[in-house]
């Protein structure tokens, strides 16, 4: 039976902390901005604005969703075949396979959950402006409509979504690698 290191198993355990310290500040910052940005203008926005904004963000979510469930069901087989004929993506598709748990987590957890809270409130600022604009026999009757298509789309959206990044989570992957590549590019190119 081989020993464990101590040592190892420690700087894993801190690893693992900053980890978890780093995400929960950078949560925060993001999702205040986010509000704040969504609220200041989905609050000077028609309602249809208003509405397609929500909409985006709802689509937001479920694409990241999809893609934190690509990285945690691929196989990195078939990117080494493809990094070894330098196909653009590859690379970064290997990298994405090796920090899944952190891909995911991102992907998931963070962007995921940030879209949710903001599409509440962004439903909830819907339903006042909706309310401001046409007089409703029951105005509680908006806000849970408006709650409930938020629900609706948004765990109707992720469960096809968990289905289609399961069944192409090769194609998905190598899509988010290639994201990477061109944006790496992008700025590499802006620097020099």
């Amino acid at each position: 039976m081989a020993k464990t290191d101590p040592d190892a198993s420690r700087r894993e355990r801190n690893k693992t902390i900053k980890w978890v310290v780093t995400i929960f500040f950078v949560t925060i910052l993001v999702s205040g901005l986010i509000s704040l940005v969504s609220d200041e203008v989905m609050e000077n926005s028609s309602i249809g604005v208003a509405f397609l904004i929500l909409l985006v963000i709802i689509f937001l979510g479920i694409i990241f969703d999809i893609i934190g469930v690509a990285v945690t069901a691929a196989d990195e087989k078939p990117f080494h075949s493809m990094a070894a004929k330098k196909v653009p993506g590859a690379q970064e598709a290997i990298r994405l396979l090796r920090s899944a748990e952190r891909v995911s987590s991102i992907c998931n957890d963070v962007v995921g959950d940030i879209c949710g809270v903001v599409s509440g409130s962004a439903s909830a600022t819907i339903a006042v402006l909706v309310l401001n604009h046409v007089d409703v026999g029951w105005p509680r009757g908006v806000s849970l409509l408006m709650s409930a298509l938020v629900a609706g789309l948004t765990v109707g959206g992720k469960a096809i979504g968990k289905t289609i990044a399961v069944n192409s989570c090769t194609q998905i992957v190598h899509l988010a690698g290639r994201v990477i590549y061109t944006l790496n590019h992008l700025f590499t190119k802006k620097k020099k």
